[in-house]
């Protein structure tokens, strides 16, 4: 079978609510997730053996180990839940991928881009070795990743509630947006484990969402610890509303088209990185990947 090339779409987090924390110590939160036109790009080809071999240019992601590495763990948990199933190319028990990622997201950004990579590996994969598993399996094995997996898996934009696993698709509006990274890291684990973590956000509906005012929980707590959080939100404000997204590093801010956006982006303080990217409710993994099996 041919090679298969797939995006691995960022997302924003229109906001972010955290509405309680569980006894098994996961929060549980409303948000609203938005889906771009940007983000990884990763390709897929058959190997002869039953091996995972990841290859990224800058080799960042090829020296975590394969617990820490998503698109690797994403791999390997569709091949043992596939090995009840004849392989569709090689020989006998041959179900190996090299995996070539294209990485243009940012770690520690709030982007979704680990998820996505991840969900876009089930999806290809699944398609590559003739699995025909469902986006309901599929979305399945991505929960067991990673609570954002299952978004990119479905590849809706979607009201999210629970951890972010309990997904509602939603039409929203075409908007353009400017994302700007600001050049620092934060860590989800620390920001969700911070002892001044906003805990008890009472629960909207999502007629709510479009009426009232909202927020993202994480904000004031990372512009108090990652001061470019804070200088770069300041500075977006000049141009509309900003906001960070998800508990990451990246802020954004919306606009009408994508020329009012790509002139905002042409006067980015030098020292921060930033793109510019139209908000999609489909995610174009779903559309590049036909064929596959309803969920």
């Amino acid at each position: 079978m041919l090679p298969i090339t797939v995006s691995a779409p960022a997302k924003l987090n229109l906001f972010l609510h955290i509405t309680g924390q569980r006894p098994d110590g996961y929060h549980n939160l409303q948000t609203l997730f938005q889906l771009l036109d940007f983000g990884d790009e990763l390709t897929f080809s058959v190997r002869d053996d039953d091996q995972i071999k990841l290859h990224c240019e800058d080799g960042v992601l090829e020296d975590l180990a394969p617990e820490d590495n998503l698109i690797v763990r994403a791999a390997q948990l569709l091949q043992d839940n596939a090995k009840d199933s004849p392989p569709a190319h090689g020989g006998e028990g041959c179900r190996g991928a090299d995996i070539h990622l294209l990485k243009r997201l940012p770690a520690g950004g709030g982007l979704g881009g680990g998820s996505s990579d991840a969900a876009s590996t089930l999806l290809a994969l699944n398609q590559l070795w003739e699995l025909n598993l469902s986006i309901d399996v599929l979305a399945d094995l991505g929960r067991q990743l990673g609570a954002d997996v299952p978004v990119f898996v479905r590849g809706h934009s979607a009201w999210a509630e629970g951890i972010g696993e309990e997904l509602e698709p939603v039409e929203l509006t075409e908007r353009w947006f400017l994302v700007i990274h600001p050049g620092c890291h934060v860590s989800t684990k620390g920001i969700f484990s911070h002892p001044q973590l906003t805990r008890d956000t009472p629960a909207i509906t999502m007629a709510a969402f479009f009426t009232g005012p909202t927020r993202n929980d994480f904000e004031n707590l990372v512009r108090c610890l990652a001061e470019p959080v804070d200088k770069a939100l300041i500075w977006l404000e000049k141009f509309g509303e900003a906001r960070m997204t998800g508990s990451g590093a990246c802020v954004f801010a919306s606009f009408d088209s994508e020329a009012q956006a790509k002139a905002v982006l042409q006067e980015v303080p030098g020292q921060w990185q930033g793109f510019v990217a139209r908000g999609v409710n489909r995610s174009p993994v779903r559309e590049q990947l036909d064929g596959l099996p309803p969920g």
